[in-house]
């Protein structure tokens, strides 16, 4: 296994993309799909000599690109920390996600019958997933996705046992899988929330190969954008600016939008395909943080309601990146 794949950073330069659309729901019944093919991860053929993304083909065609939606998400209500009440599910469903990193991943029941209803309505049906055992995990984490996961798991997390880094190699269009991994930092302060995340970065060096995209997301709790936690995440993954915002370049995802807890952090590779979110007729250049009480058309991001974000304890947004990445 490569090891420490990300010590020699690279930054990409931005590439301006058009013309991307939604991608087709990959079939998947189990939980977990598996790919029948090999996997691709390793092999970075859409980088050129210098570190920059290809953008032609040697007969001098553009790249073919597909688009990947990446959302993030602490979006539980109520009491129970779960999501039986709907309003994060309807927030979810009204984004469209490729890839879901979802924590508090409590639904129904708890029974994997419920999880996967739950998957099939934010997602849509043939979507596969990834959840830490509810009857282990009493705040589980997990990865949904429109397209096929391959191999997935929990690493371990020493500072809490609630909760682990839920990770999943996730088969996307193109020559290059993605990595993703859900995570939930402790609110017990700064120095815990960086031991987990030095913790995190070894476990990625240690078990993703060279050259893979990497993504990392969800709520880490943080309370600005320079604790110690995102400048080491900042060895393997983008925490600089820009960062996603609402309608209002308000980029805080807590309840009373002041503080940074919530992100999606893009491997240099991946964000080197970043494009605009754009919903309806709005675009967010640097991706959107999602607070239901000030989106406007609502109808935009319909099931989801004004007052979802609103919802009693509702203590976060979602954040939503898109990425064109090359198909081939």
């Amino acid at each position: 296994m490569q090891t420490n794949i990300f010590v020699s950073r690279f930054f990409s330069s931005f590439v301006a993309l058009v013309g991307f659309g939604f991608s087709a729901c990959s079939s998947s019944s189990a939980a977990v799909a598996t790919d029948a093919g090999s996997s691709d991860a390793a092999t970075d053929a859409t980088t050129s000599d210098d570190g920059g993304p290809i953008t032609t083909l040697p007969d001098g065609a553009p790249v073919p690109r597909e688009h990947l939606r990446i959302v993030a998400g602490n979006l539980s209500t109520g009491n129970n920390q779960n999501y039986d009440a709907g309003e994060g599910a309807r927030i979810f469903t009204g984004l469209h996600a490729d890839v879901i990193l979802i924590q508090e991943f409590n639904v129904g029941d708890k029974s994997a019958a419920a999880a996967q209803t739950f998957v099939d309505t934010v997602c849509g049906a043939g979507c596969s997933y990834f959840q830490e055992s509810p009857a282990t995990y009493n705040i589980p984490n997990g990865i949904i996705s429109r397209f096929p996961i391959i191999a997935s798991g929990s690493w371990d997390d020493p500072s809490t046992t609630d909760r682990d880094f839920a990770w999943a190699q996730i088969d996307v269009p193109g020559p290059i899988d993605l990595y993703a991994v859900s995570v939930h930092l402790l609110t017990s302060g700064a120095t815990q929330r960086s031991t987990q995340a030095t913790d995190l970065v070894g476990l990625v060096n240690a078990n993703v190969p060279a050259g893979a995209y990497v993504v990392i997301g969800g709520d880490l709790n943080t309370e600005n954008r320079t604790e110690d936690a995102t400048t080491t995440f900042d060895s393997i993954v983008d925490t600089d600016s820009p960062y996603p915002s609402d309608g209002a370049n308000n980029d805080n995802t807590n309840q009373p939008r002041s503080k940074p807890h919530d992100w999606v952090m893009a491997s240099p590779n991946l964000m080197a395909s970043i494009v605009p979110v754009t919903i309806g007729s709005q675009s967010f250049s640097a991706g959107l943080v999602v607070d239901t009480r000030v989106f406007t058309p609502i109808s935009d991001l319909a099931p989801a309601m004004a007052t979802d974000s609103a919802a009693s304890n509702m203590q976060h947004m979602a954040v939503v990146r898109d990425f064109m990445i090359p198909s081939e």
